[in-house]
This record gives C-alpha cells, structure tokens and sequence, in this order.
C-alpha cells in the first residue's frame, strides 16, 4: 500500500501545472541590462542575459512593465497597453525574448496594470473631453461638494488627495496613486472586455502569464462613502496610512472580473495568473480571490517585503495562513517596491551567512517563489542620495520611508567594468558602491559564493518533490528555531534554520541534503540552516 501511494505521489507531481511550485526570476527592466548606450536596461539586454538566468535553475521570468508609459512611476503608469515603450526596445525584441526565453525551457510572465492607467492613455482623454461621450465612465468621476471639495476624504497611497479637479470636465476624479494614474472604472463591463483583450494580445504573443498589479483597487465604492479613520498608533508616514480603505478598494465584485480573466487565460491552456495584494485585509483578499478553480491560480502578499525583521514565529504564522484547504500561495522576500532583505533583517557582520539562509529558507516553503535580481548575489540595498532619487513616493515622504529606488540600481555584472557592466552611459540610478565585489562574475569564479548557493538551492527544490508540491507541517517556532517538515508520498524533510546570531542547538535526524552556515551535531551556528531526509 505505501509502495503504491508512494507511485501516485509522483505521478500527481510530475502531472502537476508548471507554475505549482515554480522558482520564479522577476526582472525589473530598467535596471537589468542596457544595450544602447542610454543608461536604462532594454528587452534586449534582458535577451542577452537569459543563459544566466537559465543557469540559476529558476522556471520562469517576470518582467515589470515595458509597455509605453510617460514613466511617472516608471511603467506602472501605462499609455499603451499593446505597445513596448521605445526606451525599451519594439514589440519584435519583445518576440525575440519570448522566442529564446522559451528556447531555454523557460516560462515567460508580464505585469497587467488593471487598476488604473497613465493619463496620457486614449482611453482617459478621451473620457475627460466629452461627459456623454462612449468612454465617458471608463474612469471613475463625481462632481465636487458644494463648497468645491473632493467627493469624499479618500486618500492616495504616495501622499495626499485621492481626487483631482479636471477642468475640462469640470469634475474630479479618482485616483489611488498618482494624480497621473487615474482609476479605471473596471465596474464598467465594457471596461473589462477592454483589460481582457490587452491579455489576450500578450497571450497571443506567447507569454505564459499575468502577474496583476494592485488588483484590490481595481473596484471602488459606487455610493463613494468616506473611509473611516484607522485608530491610533503604529507608524505613519502618509495621510494614506490614518484611514481603514473600506471604500477605495476591495469591492466583493472584484472576483467576478477575475473569474473573466481565468476564462480567457484557460482558454489558451497551461497559463497562469498571480494577484499581487497588499492592504490591512490582504490575506482575505489574496484567498478569495484564487478560491476554486475558477478564480487566479496564486496570490502574493506582503508578509516578508515590509517586515523589520525575519522571525521563526512571522515564518510560522503565514504557513498557518496559508492550509491546504486554502489556495496556492507565492512567497518573496524582495522586489522592486520594498527595500532589500538583507538591509532589513541582519547587521552586516552576518549578511553572507544570512544571504544563504534566507535563500534555503524561500526554496523550502510550500508555494511557488519568486527571486528578485540581485537577490541570488546577496545585493543589499543601496542608500541613494535625495538629489539622485527618482521614485515619486520616496521624494514625497523622504526621509521616513526606505526608497524603492535603493532595491531598483543596475544589476551588478562584471566587477571591473564601467558602472558594474550595466551600461556605457549614466545609468538611470547609481550603482551600488558596495555591488562590485558581489557582481556576477566575480562569485561565478567562486565556488563558495552566495550565488553557487543559490543555485544549490533551487536545483534541491526542483529536484526533490517534497520541495516543490508537497505538505508542510510546522514542528517548532521558538526565538531562535524554526523547524518545518515537507512531505511528498515516502518523502520527507526536516527543514531546521537558526534565525538568531546565537548558537542554537542543533541535533542530525537524517541524511543530509544542504546545509549553509556552521552546522554540527550539537548545534546550528548563528544564521545558519539545513535540510535533511528523514529515514
């Protein structure tokens, strides 16, 4: 019985859809390879890069926005949805990177802004210029009160009002970030057969899947009540953070959109669609909106991208958050909009040891994963000047917040070369000072390195079903230990990290797989983690 439950256990696995369990490499654009002088990382640098992601180990690639945007909030803020932004390169460099990111055996995944668009998009100026027009409610409107106030007291995430008067209209309308990043009114079906034909036109073009952007803003309130106030304490950095978002975001009828998009991206087969959600009610949000089969297949949240410090119990507690009988989860510890891991959770005495930890530690969570660049180096963030920033929410509320432009500077290649190998022109951000002895080519000389760890840990997690699509089971979350099993059929894994600079102790209780730090039969060294097969 157990030799026959064990065959059914592999056969689920090798069976499973490609994205269950999948390493995922997300690739910030501008900041990853440059090829025509100007300072900013083009589709084609990204090209010409993928044999090194290839050789990570990793199953597929996510590009942040390429599409054509004025670059307010660099990309996220989209003119054209069915257009590469020339600073970018063409929509046949971007079928040259599906065509050889495919060629290498890898999957291919794009953001979707669904939640808003730039205001130079066609779609806003024209909603803006006739009230009665076709695409008069595209966007979400309302008249001032009667003494020329907002609508209400929304507020935007990067700082002030959530409303601006348009004057050619002669209304406000609404917008959660950026005073140029307008919400779409995705109430409005026609508004969504709009969002689903952009996908269907990247489908058509090969991608593989969607990761959406900001999805929980995606709806509004129609009856557009005020927010109440968030009681007091805890930190506050924006009037953003003094309100409970009852009203702005989350609308129950979000799911049924999704439902919509699952439809279209199932009808290509072998698709996949990740919701990126954030907010006080994230993990309601992030499970109902991939309940069933007929929603998105996984959701990420914030769990690790904002958290001060990296703790068995923070470990434990999304795990709980995330049973079997809920839907699949994706974990990341960085990406372009939180400042980098290791700058948040370990004094720099400790940033090698941890770097590989940390590392071991996201290969061996139940989910898909996602791998920011520069994270297999152990990059930490860069401290970059005010007169150099250029994101719009870290000039706003300078100097109270870490800036995203410190986890978004050029990839670092080659140690020796002008501006670390990015680019022969002025990279859009400065490099890293202390990136050069982590670039590329050096730890690729060095067996040692944290990113010949990183390639040790993804190559165990792919090759070991446990890792990839099997059970979790949490066995200790002391101050110091976090112990968890993986299970899969007869498989079955101890995963131990000491998550303190203190010794921990530390006792084998199989055969081991990988381990990273000092690790001995009495005790696990400070930051340091292995896993092992239970006889």
């Amino acid at each position: 019985m157990l030799v026959e439950e064990d065959v059914s256990a592999k056969a689920d696995a090798a069976s499973a859809p490609w994205w269950r369990g999948a390493a995922i490499y997300q690739i910030y654009p501008r900041s990853f390879a440059d090829t025509d002088g100007n300072g900013i990382g083009d589709l084609k640098g990204i090209t010409a890069k993928l044999d090194y992601v290839a050789s990570l180990g990793v199953d597929a690639v996510w590009l942040s926005p390429f599409f054509t945007s004025p670059m307010r909030d660099f990309g996220y803020d989209v003119a054209d949805y069915c257009a590469v932004d020339p600073v970018f390169g063409s929509l046949a460099d971007f079928d040259a990177l599906v065509k050889r990111t495919h060629s290498l055996g890898l999957k291919i995944i794009i953001d979707q802004v669904y939640s808003h668009s730039s205001d130079q998009h066609g779609w806003f100026q024209e909603s803006r210029s006739d009230r009665n027009g076709p695409k008069a409610d595209w966007y979400v409107w309302a008249d001032a009160k009667e003494d020329g106030s907002p609508p209400n007291n929304w507020q935007s995430v990067f700082g002030g009002p959530a409303w601006t008067w348009d004057a050619r209209r002669g209304q406000y309308y609404l917008h959660n970030f950026l005073p140029e990043q307008p919400d779409l009114n995705v109430h409005n079906p026609d508004v969504q057969d709009a969002l689903l034909g952009v996908a269907r036109f990247w489908l058509d073009r090969g991608v593989d899947g969607f990761r959406i952007d900001a999805i929980n803003f995606a709806m509004h309130d129609p009856e557009l009540r005020d927010n109440p106030p968030a009681p007091s304490g805890g930190k506050r950095t924006r009037p953003f953070d003094f309100q409970l978002h009852l009203h702005n975001q989350s609308h129950p009828d979000i799911v049924k959109f999704l439902e919509r998009l699952r439809a279209v991206t199932d009808s290509y087969k072998n698709r996949f669609t990740l919701a990126e959600v954030g907010g006080d009610h994230a993990l309601g949000e992030m499970q109902a909106f991939t309940a069933g089969d007929a929603r998105l297949n996984s959701a990420y949240g914030f769990d690790f991208l904002y958290a001060e410090q990296l703790t068995p119990d923070l470990v434990a507690n999304a795990m709980r958050d995330w049973p079997e009988s809920a839907g699949w989860p994706t974990w990341a510890f960085e990406n372009h909009d939180a400042p980098r891991a290791l700058s948040r959770w370990v004094d720099d005495e400790y940033r090698d040891a941890f770097a590989r930890t940390k590392m071991l530690l996201l290969c061996a969570l139940r989910g898909s994963i996602i791998i920011y660049q520069g994270e297999e180096l152990g990059l930490p963030q860069v401290d970059v000047p005010f007169d150099k920033l250029q994101d719009p929410e870290a000039i706003t509320n300078w100097p109270h917040t870490l800036s995203r432009d410190g986890a978004r500077t050029p990839m670092p290649w080659t140690a020796t070369s002008p501006n670390l190998g990015f680019s022969n022109g002025t990279p859009w951000l400065p490099p890293g000072e202390t990136h050069g002895e982590l670039a590329v080519d050096r730890q690729e000389q060095d067996g040692n390195s944290v990113l010949a760890f990183a390639r040790k840990c993804l190559a165990v997690r792919k090759t070991q079903p446990a890792l990839r699509h099997g059970r979790i089971e949490l066995v200790e979350a002391g101050t110091q230990r976090l112990v968890f099993d993986r299970g899969e059929g007869l498989q079955q894994l101890r995963c131990t990290f000491n998550l303190s600079s203190a010794a921990a102790p530390f006792r084998p209780s199989g055969k081991r797989l990988l381990a990273t730090g000092e690790v001995t039969d009495h005790a696990l060294g400070a930051y340091a983690a292995t896993i092992e097969e239970l006889e």
